[in-house]
């Protein structure tokens, strides 16, 4: 075995939250290698619309990985992690346990009610990643007219997700053969995917209960939809936001933003 493999593949500690954020991280830049640019720009939209001090509500926010780098880059900010997830929730508390600027609800976006669990009743900025996916496009509607009431005027919703553009097959397939083979290589070197993450996670004693939990909420992955970003635009309009449009994109990614 190589040095990059035993590296990739060395197995969190349990109880050991950071190793398992960066593990979480790592598994998701195999995915999105232009993550990090995604919340750069991100953040960069949040400090120029609301400035270094928000209050924000990290939507869906699995393991913490914005509010991760929210808290880096702007030390005065506050946030919310919300999320139904009981294994990557796990991970996140344990992250941030200590942090007084963090606190974590669990709630399920999909009841009409899970506003009531948060602690503030309205935020500068929502911040979501990788995640409204899980959501087919009628509910996902319903929750941006929701977001609307708890965004402060001038405050903003930002959504980086897949919002695949059908509308150019042969750049699509070619993006996705060249992202395939860049996958192919660096799984060959070690690097964990999905499922082969989660079976790490189910077998780490502080992970396993809520690891079961979590397949017994969500089963093996999404069944939502992918619309594009000109949809994602228009329903925030829609639903009460003064401007929406994409602000970045990658071959298979958008970042779109709402404002107040």
């Amino acid at each position: 075995m190589t040095e990059t493999t035993e590296a990739t593949l060395a197995v969190p500690a349990p109880g050991d939250w950071r190793a398992w954020q960066d593990s979480w991280d790592r598994q998701q830049e195999w995915y999105l290698p232009d993550r990090e640019e995604r919340f750069r720009v991100m953040l960069d939209m949040v400090e120029a619309l609301v400035g270094p001090a928000p209050r924000v509500l990290d939507l869906a926010c699995g393991t913490g990985s914005i509010t991760d780098r929210l808290l880096q880059r702007f030390p005065e900010a506050v946030s919310t992690g919300v999320d139904l997830d009981p294994a990557l929730l796990t991970i996140a508390r344990g992250t941030f346990e200590g942090d007084d600027r963090v606190t974590f609800v669990t709630a399920d976006l999909k009841d009409p009610d899970w506003t009531a669990a948060l602690p503030h009743e309205s935020y500068d900025a929502v911040l979501t990643a990788t995640a409204l996916h899980w959501l087919h496009s009628e509910p996902l509607a319903v929750l941006y007219g929701q977001l609307a009431g708890i965004v402060q005027p001038g405050g903003v919703f930002l959504n980086a997700d897949h919002m695949p553009d059908e509308s150019t097959p042969l750049i699509n397939a070619a993006a996705r053969t060249h992202r395939h083979g860049r996958q192919d290589r660096e799984k060959a070197a070690g690097v964990l995917d999905w499922l082969a993450w989660w079976d790490v996670a189910a077998k780490d004693p502080l992970l396993a209960g809520p690891t079961a939990e979590r397949f017994a909420i969500y089963g093996e992955h999404a069944d939502g939809d992918t619309p594009n970003a000109e949809w994602h635009a228009r329903t925030l309009k829609e639903s009460g936001f003064s401007e929406a449009r994409q602000v970045w994109c990658s071959p298979e990614d958008g970042l779109v933003l709402g404002l107040k």
